[in-house]
């Protein structure tokens, strides 16, 4: 954008940004290494940052989705109000900075209505951040300008419309040319946009895959809205990696971060061992989690048996079905089986093959393993055996820190040293059902 298009554009007479000055030229790919790369801004919630890659990045357009009522206003409304605040975070040994000018677009409230329930999560009045209660984008884009503000939220994305189009709020046309427009905002200004945006049944985000395409990171905030635990995971970062996911506990004045390395198992310790529950090490990222594993059989009918799943893999469990019918002597055909990953916490890795099949053979014999605070983690191959995992150490140590005293892992796998747990080889799937009691 040339410095007259700024100017036909900006009534009120700024000045444009120095980077719109001249329109942009090709040129080689080492000339632009001597380029200041921007610095990340930090939203003031650990967790939130982790997912991100590290903070939001300015110019960029992250897109956030998630069920109803799971905390997406939330989320967001709590980190404008830490970084519009000096020196706030939701963990006190963050390192303090100087507030920065936040812009919070709401569609579907009142601007008394955000006050209210800012003021419920304890977001202090503070005189950078500020309000506006809109669905026209020709007037958000109008008031961004004016604010210049280094982070935007719009919620949600699905009411904001263009007067331009003859089309109804959450229509195609209208989610394409908005959310377009706001990308190309986020770019020539460097303002980084937070897009919230509703989800179907299916929970997948409304609207054209278009949008997932244009924004540069896409967020799933996932849990039960019903339960504390919510997860917040990346399905697209343009600036980080899609592994990391962040925890947090729902609390009556707002989202609370889970602390580092906590587990939502840990507070099933110290309890009676129970049939079909066994927790596994799960590692997602740069973090281990303690996740529990749960199932259950009930007699069915054979050849309309149903296999349902919630939490993990249903092709790795129906996997592991047939692995434990050939090579641990189950009978299953004629059994209903359900498994599920309790916390809100989904695993997919082959790692937690172990747990899930012990978990199922206890719920089938109705035994628990032996002895009190047990955990297991191991792949298992089609032939029964138990295969090796990667970064296992850091499973041990996890295991052993949240208190755990026992751990079936696969053969080769040994306590580092100084570290108290009883490491219980198991080279086959067979041998690992001798655990159930």
């Amino acid at each position: 954008m040339t410095a007259e298009a700024w100017a036909a554009a900006s009534p009120d007479g700024t000045e444009p940004p120095e980077t719109m000055i001249e329109p942009p030229t090709a040129r080689p790919i080492s000339d632009a290494a001597g380029e200041r790369v921007p610095g990340r801004i930090a939203t003031g919630i650990g967790e939130f940052d982790r997912v991100l890659g590290g903070g939001l990045v300015p110019g960029s357009a992250v897109l956030l989705g998630g069920d109803p009522g799971i905390g997406k206003s939330t989320l967001v409304l709590q980190s404008l109000g830490l970084m519009s605040s000096p020196g706030r975070s939701l963990k006190e040994n963050l390192s303090r900075r100087d507030p920065i000018r936040t812009l919070y677009v709401t569609s579907e409230e009142s601007a008394e209505q955000v006050r209210l329930r800012a003021a419920r999560l304890g977001v202090t009045e503070s005189e950078h951040l500020f309000v506006l209660a809109d669905t026209n984008l020709a007037r958000i884009v109008e008031q961004a300008r004016r604010v210049r503000p280094a982070v935007m939220a719009i919620d949600s994305i699905q009411m904001i419309y263009k007067g331009d189009l003859d089309a109804s709020p959450g229509t195609v046309p209208q989610l394409r040319r908005c959310c377009t427009d706001l990308v190309y905002l986020a770019k020539v200004t460097g303002t980084a946009v937070i897009l919230i945006g509703h989800v179907t049944k299916d929970g997948q985000l409304a609207g054209p895959r278009l949008l997932e395409h244009l924004v540069d990171a896409v967020l799933y905030f996932e849990g039960d809205r019903y339960h504390a635990h919510r997860v917040v995971r990346a399905v697209k970062n343009r600036f980080g990696t899609t592994l990391e996911i962040g925890l947090f506990e729902m609390s009556g004045s707002g989202l609370v971060e889970v602390p580092d390395g906590a587990s939502v198992a840990a507070a099933a310790l110290g309890t009676e061992p129970r049939p079909g529950s066994i927790v596994c090490p799960v590692v997602t990222g740069t973090r281990c989690v303690l996740v529990e594993l749960q199932a259950l059989t009930a007699m069915g009918f054979p050849g309309a048996v149903r296999r349902k799943t919630s939490g993990v893999d249903a092709s790795r469990v129906a996997m592991l079905i047939a692995v434990l019918e050939q090579h641990a002597g189950l009978r299953l055909y004629d059994r209903d089986v359900f498994a599920s990953a309790v916390g809100g916490v989904r695993v997919n890795e082959p790692a937690s093959d172990l747990a899930l099949a012990l978990a199922i053979g206890g719920a089938f014999h109705n035994r628990a393993l032996r002895g009190p605070a047990t955990a297991a983690v191991g792949e298992v191959g089609l032939g029964g055996e138990v295969r090796a995992v990667n970064q296992m150490e850091s499973r041990i140590r996890e295991a052993a820190r949240l208190g755990y005293a026992r751990l079936l892992a696969p053969a080769g796998a040994a306590a580092p040293k100084g570290v108290r747990i009883e490491v219980v080889p198991c080279r086959t799937l067979q041998q690992a059902m001798g655990e159930l009691a």
